[in-house]
C-alpha cells in the first residue's frame, strides 16, 4: 500500500472516531462490545458441538475412503494401469538380448 503520512494519520483518526462511536452506541443499547472485539481479533477457541464434530469426521473418513478406493463411495473394481504383461516382458527380453548380441558381434569385428 502506498499511503502518505497525511493519509495514514487521517485513517487512524477515523478509526478512533469509529471505535468511540461504537463504544457509545453499545453503552446506550446496554449490549456488549461484540463488534469491537471482532475487529481486534478472536480470543480463545471456536467451540463446535459434538454433532458437528461427528459430521466433519464422518465426511473426512468418507473422503479418505474415496481416495484409497475402498468403502461404499469408492470404486470396487479398479483398473490397474501401467503394468506390463508376462508376454510383453518376454518380448522385451528377447529384443534386448538381440541388441546385446549385435553389439558383441560389432565390437568383436572392430578389434
Amino acid at each position: 500500500m502506498d499511503l502518505s503520512l497525511r493519509n495514514l494519520e487521517e485513517a487512524v483518526s477515523i478509526r478512533r472516531q469509529i471505535d468511540n462511536l461504537e463504544r457509545r452506541f453499545n453503552n446506550l443499547m446496554g449490549g456488549s462490545a461484540a463488534r469491537t472485539t471482532a475487529r481486534t481479533g478472536r480470543r480463545g477457541r471456536r467451540r463446535m458441538s459434538a454433532a458437528t464434530r461427528a459430521k466433519l469426521s464422518t465426511a473426512a473418513r468418507a473422503r479418505w475412503a474415496r481416495q484409497r478406493g475402498g468403502g461404499r463411495a469408492g470404486r470396487t473394481t479398479r483398473r490397474k494401469r501401467g503394468g506390463i504383461t508376462a508376454a510383453g516382458r518376454r518380448r522385451l527380453s528377447q529384443l534386448m538380448k538381440a541388441r546385446w548380441a549385435a553389439r558383441r558381434k560389432a565390437a568383436g569385428g572392430k578389434k
